[in-house]
């Protein structure tokens, strides 16, 4: 009888869900199948009622968080307002994992010390600044995820990431979505870049 395979570890990831965003988006979910886990989102949940439940679940579903906070600045649609999306749902998980006694979440950010002004009850832990870059992406992700198993280099993550920028219109129009924030399409492009990662990486 065949082995069944060992689930694969889940990373939450709470970013920002914008055009702008994109990119490094898709360098979230490239860089993190590399490792060989699994990215999860709040795309997955549909619009219904119980809402914060379902976040609370997949968070602790999850045995690592990433909290990208580079969009604390306001918008230029009136009226003009922060995200408080992305602060939130990291409280949210500080406050679970501290009751299960276990801390594996990470914050990431585009400006150096920026975190200390904006979320200053969060001073003395360091931000990972990507610098709003792809690579910079990669690199932080490089120096968080030091793990047994998988140990993934820049290169490797940046040629995952640009088999799903190739594959990405394909992707929309097969999930008829306008945008990678659709839960088809996250789906699928997640799929995408667990087949990379399992080619390009050993």
């Amino acid at each position: 009888m065949a082995k069944r395979k060992k689930p694969r570890t889940e990373v939450f990831l709470n970013i920002p869900y914008d055009k702008k965003f994109e990119r490094l988006f898709i360098a979230y979910v490239a860089g993190v199948s590399a490792f060989g886990l699994v990215p999860r989102a709040t795309l997955e949940i549909p619009d219904s009622s119980r809402r914060l439940d379902k976040i609370l679940k997949l968070i602790g579903d999850c045995e690592y968080s990433i909290h990208d906070l580079s969009r604390v600045e306001l918008d230029r649609k009136k009226p003009c307002t922060p995200r408080f999306n992305m602060p939130f749902e990291l409280g949210l998980t500080v406050a679970q994992q501290k009751h299960k006694k276990k801390e594996s979440w990470y914050v990431f950010e585009s400006n150096s010390y920026r975190m200390e002004k904006s979320l200053s009850d969060l001073n003395g832990t360091d931000a990972k600044i990507h610098e709003g870059k792809v690579a910079g992406v990669f690199a932080e992700l490089c120096q968080t995820f030091k793990r047994r198993g998988r140990q993934p280099t820049v290169q490797q993550m940046a040629g995952i990431y640009r088999e799903v920028r190739r594959n990405q219109a394909t992707i929309l129009k097969e999930s008829g979505a306008k945008s990678p924030y659709k839960a088809r399409a996250f789906r699928d492009i997640c799929v995408v870049a667990s087949a990379w990662a399992d080619r390009l990486v050993e």
